[in-house]
Parts: C-alpha cells; structure tokens; sequence
C-alpha cells in the first residue's frame, strides 16, 4: 500500500488555484452562473473585454517586505499547440536570481498583452529541478514550452501534501499577499515557472508578460504556508443517447489517456487506491483523506477542467465537528479563487477531509473549446484541458513549523 501511495504521490499532475476573474455580467464560462439547470450558452471572449478589465490595485508593503520583479526573457506570440483550438498553455521559466532564502509573501501579475493574456499560474522549480527546466524550455525553437496540467517537470507532484504552487492571477485581479505573519519558503537558486493561458478566440498577438514577487528574507519570523492537496477521481461516462463513440467505453478512454501523456500513466487508477473507491461511472465523486499530522487551515480551493459543475470540501464528515469550507454550486473555470476561511481552522492528526466533485458532459455542447469535440466520450483523470480533474486545495500552516 505505501508503495502506491508513492506512485499515487509521483503520478498526479494538479492545477492549483487562481484569482478572481472578472465580474458576473462579464462571464466568461458559463453564462448565467446563477442558473443551475439551464444549459447557458457562454459568450466568446473578446479581446477588448480582457483588454478592457482595470489592472488590479497594488497593496503597500509591510515592514521588512521587498518587490522585484521577473519578466519573460522574449517574446512569444501564442497558437494552438495541435493547430486546432482556442487556447494556449504556455510555460515559461524565469529566474529571480536568489542568491538566499526567502519568503514568498505575494504577488502581481503585470501582463503584457491584455488581449491575449487569460490566466496565470506561478510555480517553484526548486534548485535541482532547474537543469531539467532549462532542458525543457530549449526543446521548443519558441519561447517556453507547451504545459496545462503543471509546469511537466519530472517529479513535480511527488509531494501531495507540500505543492509547488506558488501564486495565480487572473485579469483584474489585486495584488495578493500572504497573511501576517506567514510565507512561503524559497530556497536560493529556486527560480519561477510562470504558466500563462492565452486565449485565441479573436486571434493571436504577441506578449511579454512578467509578475512582481513581495517577498522578505529567509530569516524573517514568519510561518511557513504550505499547499495540501486533496484528489479525487473522475469516471464520467457518456449521456443516454450520445454514447455511440468507441471512446464511450473506459478501457478505450484510458488507452487515449496512455497515447497522449505517456504508457505509464495510471493517475486515474491509482486514485482510487488513495480513496478507496470503487471504479464505476458516475457524475458525482469524492475522495476521503485523513490527516496525518496537525495543521491550521488558512484558505481553500477547488479545482475542475471544463466539465466541472459544481465541488465542496468538508472536513470530518459525518461527525458533529462537520464543517464545509467550500462550496461551488456552480463552477467557474475562469474563478477558481482561493478563499480564506473567516477563521483558520486546526485539525488534527486523525481527522478527516472530504472533496467532492460533479461533472456534466452536456457543457460541451455550448463551451467553445470542444468546438472540436463535440461527441461524448468517457472522461477519466488526466491533465489535457478537455479531460477532467477534481482536486481540493488547502493552504495550511504544519503544527511545529516556525
């Protein structure tokens, strides 16, 4: 069992929260996110609409904090990396040349293309993942390389409970800053992939985009933040009536998994050793996990691909000590914030956590990325931006830690 859960651990390939996105009436996933039942058809972005969002507002620092800032070392005019599609994930690696320890204490976006610009993940690439990072980006004549699960480094996940997300930014969005009295640790000679989606619906147009980091020397009293993953797994089948394709059948749709990503990838297996939950088709899944050493609860988030309808998180279920800390009944790619909860909240060793996860195959009769993609087919676990995902995100302090 530890040994798949090692496996479990190496194989999962998480996208971890962004900002806010824009308001209601400009939505740019769902329509009416306020209508659960009706099949909205999603309006196109416009490019003036992303160009035309006010750059978020910047926070002053606080005693002891500093701002630099790492920039995209050239430009890069996206496309669609099959030559058919509407978006591009691109990631570029960028080095904040630290020559100590830090704490990450908040970040800025700034991009150089708001017409392009959709989203942006930041991640750490710790000092011995850079030579395979650099490796990476000059496997491309272009700028970066092409990534949407993660940054695509080797190992990246090995660590579930202690993520390499560091960031996310999406347009408007403020300036973001960690709470007093916390940070997360940067080792020197880490360096920052920067993860952006551009959109191509109203065409392509060159950028240079970069982020200013707040952060305060690795001595500071602060309290190392960390990123604790929750995931669950995915087994949605096709609708009565539209499950007349070949990859309506799971045996088929994990064969497709293995072509595009790799033989070895077993992801949507093994997460169901993690869970312990049975293999079937349902629209609706979950994933319990016990805590296996006392932490305090800052923020929570959830994740999904296109599909995804709605999540919660819960922790000890079933219990009297029950209490949601996340609930989406209508989910927003384009809003994946994290939340702060009210009042951090302290589990210990032994309890439990619970995501879980609805995805509906009728969005993508009306979503402009299955443009291509329309017919149904069974969706399992995998990092493409037309599979699916269901993760939870806690950002949390480990008891002892200071």
């Amino acid at each position: 069992m530890k040994r798949n859960l090692a496996l479990i651990a190496a194989l999962v390939a998480l996208v971890i929260p962004m900002s806010a996105c824009v308001s209601e009436d400009q939505d740019r996933r769902t329509g009416a996110p306020a209508d659960v039942l009706k099949q909205a058809d999603p309006p196109d972005v416009q490019a003036s609409q992303l160009a035309a969002i006010k750059p978020g507002k910047q926070i002053p620092l606080r005693p002891g904090e500093h701002r630099m800032t790492v920039k995209m070392a050239e430009e890069y005019t996206p496309s669609a990396p099959t030559g058919v599609g509407t978006d591009d994930y691109r990631c570029f690696l960028m080095d904040p040349k630290l020559d100590k320890d830090v704490f990450l204490t908040g970040s800025q976006v700034l991009p150089g293309n708001p017409q392009v610009v959709h989203h942006v993940i930041l991640f750490r690439v710790d000092p011995e993942q850079v030579a395979e990072a650099r490796a990476k980006d000059a496997e491309s004549p272009d700028p970066g390389w092409t990534c949407f699960g993660g940054t695509g480094l080797k190992g990246e996940f090995a660590n579930v409970d202690d993520a390499n997300w560091l960031a996310a930014w999406a347009p408007g969005g403020d300036e973001t800053k960690t709470p007093d009295g916390y940070g997360t640790p940067l080792r020197a000679g880490s360096q920052i992939v920067m993860q952006v989606h551009y959109n191509l619906l109203q065409g392509a147009a060159p950028d240079v985009s970069s982020t200013q980091l707040r952060w305060m020397s690795g001595d500071a009293d602060l309290i190392p933040l960390h990123t604790y993953q929750l995931p669950a797994p995915v087994e949605l089948p096709c609708r009565e009536g539209h499950d007349d394709s070949p990859l309506c059948f799971r045996n088929a749709a994990e064969a497709d998994v293995r072509a595009r990503f790799g033989a070895d990838q077993n992801t949507h297996n093994l997460l169901h050793l993690l869970c312990n939950t049975p293999v079937e088709a349902v629209q609706t899944t979950s994933c319990v996990r016990n805590i296996t050493r006392g932490m305090t609860v800052l923020a929570v988030a959830g994740h999904m691909h296109l599909l995804g309808r709605k999540i919660s998180i819960e922790t000890n279920p079933g219990t009297p000590e029950a209490k949601t800390i996340l609930d989406i009944p209508v989910w927003d790619f384009d809003n994946q914030g994290s939340k702060p909860l009210k009042e951090p909240l302290h589990l210990d060793a032994g309890d439990t956590v619970k995501v879980t996860c609805t995805h509906v195959q009728w969005l993508r009769d009306v979503l402009p990325a299955f443009a291509e993609q329309r017919e149904d087919r069974y969706i399992l676990w995998a990092e493409g931006s037309t599979d699916e995902m269901c993760l939870g995100s806690l950002s949390v302090a480990f008891d002892g830690e200071s």
